[in-house]
C-alpha cells in the first residue's frame, strides 16, 4: 500500500523559512517522481517544484523565484520543500505526490501524479 505523509507545515511570519517533509512508504526509492502542489481555498492546485527519481533535475513554479528548493533523500525515501523568504500568498495546503514509473517529468501538472498525501497547512501572516 503505498502512502505519503507529509509534514513540518506550520504558522510563520513574513520572511520565516519552513522545511516540509514527505515520507514515502510502499514505493521503492529510485522509482518514482515526487512534486509539491498547493492549494489556498478557492484556488486551483498549482504546482510548486518537482524532482526526478534519482533527484538529478528539479522544476520549480515561477513564483517560486529562488525561494524554494526540492530535494530526496533516497535513503530514507523522504523528499523536502525547503521554503525560505515566505511570504502571505504562499499560505496554503501543500501535498507531497509521486508518479510511479517516472524517472522525470518537467511538467508540474497534478493529473500527471498518481499518489497523493493528506497535506500539510502552511500559513504565513504578515
Amino acid at each position: 500500500q503505498v502512502k505519503l505523509v507529509e509534514s513540518g507545515g506550520d504558522s510563520v511570519q513574513a520572511g520565516g523559512s519552513l522545511r516540509l517533509s514527505c515520507a514515502a512508504s510502499g514505493l521503492s526509492s529510485g522509482t518514482y517522481c515526487t512534486a509539491w502542489f498547493r492549494q489556498a481555498p478557492g484556488m486551483e492546485r498549482e504546482g510548486v517544484a518537482s524532482i526526478s527519481s534519482l533527484g538529478y533535475y528539479t522544476n520549480y513554479g515561477d513564483f517560486v523565484k529562488g525561494r524554494f528548493t526540492i530535494s530526496r533523500d533516497s535513503a530514507k525515501n523522504t523528499v523536502y520543500l525547503q521554503m525560505h523568504n515566505l511570504k502571505p500568498d504562499d499560505t496554503a495546503m501543500y501535498y507531497c505526490a509521486a508518479m510511479t514509473a517516472c524517472q522525470w517529468s518537467y511538467r508540474l501538472r497534478p493529473a500527471d501524479y498518481n499518489y497523493w498525501g493528506q497535506g500539510t497547512q502552511v500559513t504565513v501572516s504578515s
